[in-house]
Parts: C-alpha cells; sequence; structure tokens
C-alpha cells in the first residue's frame, strides 16, 4: 500500500473533523468543564432529568466552590428548590440553554454573607410559584463583589432579585413576568445595575432603598424597563420604573422606560439624585420626580413624550429643596393622574418647582395645564425659570402670588399659543391673575419679569 504523506494528512482531517462533529450541546458543556473548572454531571446531576436535583446540586456547588473553582452547568433543565451560595461560587451555564426549574421553597438561589459570588449564562424559571414577603427568588444579603451577568429570571413569584447590604454588578440581565419588583435593592454598599432588560411587573421595575437616609451611590443605567404596574394599588409606591427611597447620591441615566402605571423615576427623599439622558413614554403619573425631604436634583437632557406631569421638584415644606431642570424635551403631556393618587393633584403640567431651583433650556410642548409652574402657595423660593421654550400650553408659566411665597424671576422665555397667558399668578393650583407679562399687568414685589418673547 502506498501510503504518502498527502494522504495522512486526508485521513488525519477526517479524523478531525469527525472528531468534532458532535453534538453541539455536548462540545460546550466539553468546553465549559476542561476550561472553566468541575462540571456539575461528575456530581451526579443529571441535565434533563424530571427529578428533583437539589441535593446534588447543592453537593456539586459545594465542592466546587471549597476547591475555588467555577462550576459548569451543561445546557439542558435541572429542577430544584432552595440552593445555598457560599463565598467564591461561581455557576457557570450556557446562555439559553442552561435553565434551572423552581420547585418551591423561600427562594431558588441564596447568600447570605457570601463574598465574590458569581452568577452567569443561566436561566432561572420560577414557575409563578409564590415567594414569602421580602424575598427574591435570587436573595443575597451582607455580601461583597455580587455579580450576576447575562442570566435571565422568568415567572418570579414574588421580587427576582432581593439585595441586602450588597456590593456588585447586575448586568445584561433579561427580567420578565415578575410578581413584585425586578430587582430590589436595601442599604447597598456599592452596586451597578446596568444594560438590563425588565418586561412585565406587577410593583416597580427597580427599587433602590434605604432603612435610613443616607449615602447609596447606587449607579441605573441603560435599562430598558417596560410594562410596569402598580398592582397593590396606593398612590404612588408602585407602578415606577426606578424607584429611589432615601438612597443619596444616586444615578439615572441613560435608561429606556416605556408603559408604567406611575413613574418612569421616583426619587423620595433622595438628596443628590442624579436623573439624566433618559428616554421616557407612555407614563401615566409624574414621569420624573424628586420629592419629600431631599437637597439637590440635578434632572437634564432627559426626553417625555407622555406622561401626566413631566417633571415635578416639590416638597418644600418637607425640606426638599435645590434642583437643577435643564435640556429637557418634554410634550404631549395627558389631563388627568391615575385613579387614587391625591384629589388635588394637578395634570398636564411640564415642570413643577418650588424652592432654591433653576429651570433652564428646557422645551415643552402640549402641556393642557401650565408649561412651567413654581410654588405651591407659600412654598416658594429663589427660582428661575430661563431660557425655556413653552409651545400650545394651556397657559406658559404660573408663578405662586400668594402672602408668604418667595422670589422667583421669569426671564429670556419663548412663550407661545398659551390662551390663559403667558406668566400668570397662581393662588396654589388657581390662576388668579391675567397675563403678568403684558405692559401695564399688576405687579408683585416678589415676581421678577424679564423680556419674553411672547406669541399670543
Amino acid at each position: 500500500m502506498d501510503v504518502n504523506r498527502r494522504h495522512l494528512l486526508g485521513v488525519s482531517a477526517a479524523g478531525a473533523a469527525g472528531a468534532f462533529a458532535v453534538a453541539p450541546d455536548a462540545a460546550r458543556a466539553a468546553t465549559l468543564a476542561s476550561a472553566l473548572g468541575r462540571d456539575v454531571t461528575q456530581y451526579g446531576v443529571r441535565p434533563g432529568s424530571p427529578d428533583d436535583q437539589t441535593h446534588a446540586l447543592q453537593r456539586a456547588i459545594d465542592e466546587a466552590t471549597r476547591a475555588q473553582v467555577p462550576l459548569a452547568l451543561p445546557p439542558g433543565v435541572y429542577r430544584t428548590g432552595m440552593l445555598r451560595l457560599e463565598s467564591g461560587t461561581q455557576l457557570i451555564g450556557v446562555r439559553g440553554a442552561t435553565k434551572l426549574i423552581f420547585n418551591g421553597g423561600a427562594s431558588m438561589l441564596v447568600g447570605e454573607g457570601a463574598h465574590s459570588v458569581g452568577l452567569t449564562g443561566i436561566t432561572l424559571d420560577g414557575r409563578d410559584i409564590p415567594l414569602p414577603a421580602r424575598r427574591g427568588l435570587i436573595h443575597c444579603s451582607g455580601g461583597r463583589d455580587f455579580r450576576m451577568i447575562d442570566c435571565e429570571v422568568a415567572g418570579s413569584g414574588g421580587n427576582a432579585i432581593w439585595l441586602e447590604q450588597v456590593s456588585g454588578d447586575i448586568s445584561g440581565n433579561i427580567l420578565t413576568k415578575t410578581s413584585a419588583t425586578a430587582v430590589v435593592s436595601f442599604d447597598a454598599k456599592g452596586l451597578i445595575v446596568s444594560r438590563n432588560t425588565i418586561l412585565g411587573t406587577n410593583d416597580n421595575g427597580i427599587e433602590i432603598l434605604r432603612t435610613a437616609i443616607g449615602d447609596d451611590g447606587t449607579l441605573v443605567a441603560d435599562n430598558r424597563i417596560e410594562d410596569i404596574k402598580a398592582g397593590p394599588g396606593g398612590s404612588g409606591q408602585y407602578g415606577n420604573a426606578i424607584n429611589a427611597f432615601r438612597a443619596g447620591n444616586v444615578i439615572v441615566r441613560g435608561n429606556r422606560i416605556k408603559n408604567c402605571d406611575y413613574s418612569a423615576v421616583r426619587g423620595n427623599s433622595a438628596s443628590n439624585i442624579q436623573i439624566s439622558g433618559n428616554s421616557v413614554s407612555e407614563v401615566r403619573e409624574v414621569a420624573l420626580y424628586s420629592e419629600f425631604s431631599f437637597e439637590g436634583a440635578v434632572i437634564a437632557n432627559n426626553i417625555v413624550d407622555g406622561a401626566a406631569f413631566g417633571v415635578s421638584v416639590c416638597n418644600f415644606n418637607e425640606g426638599g429643596r435645590i434642583a437643577v431642570v435643564q435640556g429637557n424635551i418634554i410634550r404631549n403631556l395627558l389631563p388627568k393622574r391615575p385613579v387614587g393618587t391625591a384629589p388635588d393633584d394637578d395634570a398636564g403640567i411640564g415642570i413643577y418647582v418650588e424652592a432654591d431651583s433653576s429651570v433652564t433650556g428646557n422645551v415643552i410642548e402640549n402641556a393642557p395645564s401650565f408649561g412651567i409652574v413654581a410654588g405651591w402657595g407659600k412654598y416658594l423660593r429663589d427660582v428661575v425659570i430661563t431660557g425655556n421654550v413653552i409651545r400650545n400650553a394651556f397657559a406658559g408659566v404660573g408663578v405662586s402670588v400668594v402672602d408668604g411665597a418667595g422670589t422667583a424671576l421669569v426671564n429670556n422665555n419663548v412663550i407661545s399659543e398659551t390662551p390663559r397667558g403667558a406668566v400668570v399668578g397662581l393662588d396654589h393650583a388657581r390662576a388668579i391673575t391675567t397675563d403678568l407679562s403684558i405692559e401695564g399687568a399688576q405687579h408683585f414685589a416678589q415676581v421678577v419679569i424679564g423680556t419674553n418673547a411672547v406669541r399670543r
């Protein structure tokens, strides 16, 4: 037989092709196991088994964690109850192919005081099994550097992710059909929530909370959040895409938010909050909110198209003050807020501010009530309204003129198509003066009206 080099090369190539012509899932599993650490099947775990595999999965997690190596979960379905994560646990699956199916319990994955935990490429299906209050399908407390990347959580019967005193990164995940809130963080130690897709929740999208007012510093950026319901009712506690409560120095940036029963971003007693570069549509209450006892809010460069109220910076009566509202586009406002809000709450207003605030460079169009309002009764102090464009509003700018109200400057704005007046004086929500921008109109010492371009 004439065996030459060319023949040997051909045979070798054919052999290599045969070696790689295995099932794609098996190849991926082999790659995971060899490159990343332990393979979960080494511990008797069987992908696709109809049996509950909680015990075997827990043993695999514990053994891999003790060895300080990642645990690879090949493609397939794994049915399980609650699994505990310890410091150093790393679970790695194949995105879209590795699925944990919940069989019940307080949570599916639990880390208590567990540091440097990582979850990557795993789908968790909660099967809508109800969870206890203040629990998440993924539940972590007191851990540093918790990272959940490129995972999916569907059908949680409570919260999808619940974190307490945790630092880390929740990024690139898909969270769908959540019975409560997709991501809840209490008393974060340095958290990033970014690039996630959140579709369909019954309470809120993301909650950044603290047990007492204080510094938090969570970064909420570049998420897509849609279809947020206020399932439990209330007057604004639910139905918000992003809710920061008592949490200082939170940054909410670059999120796409659509179809919320209440607010897109709600900062409650959240000082030094920054809300910037978000795209908001189809929200039914205040789109961008900073309320109650806060000091410092920047609401800038957002687009709001369709809301009952564009921006509200309020509650000077409880210490809420200091804000910059700049460079926003706000249009197509609704004439009413949702049922359940306070009966005296107005709607159809572009921007509302009260104390120590600058409103500049905004464009407001199609406001059934006011383009901009400054003050509520006596709760007005040191507000500047300048360089804004207001088109097609019932009235352009409303300023409180009751006894005790403070100073407001209205200057260099372009105001057109406002039949009730370009600038009017208010007693709370009620307009009580003629157009103050007209020559010879009534004068109020605390209201300074400069040169505005008005087209009636």
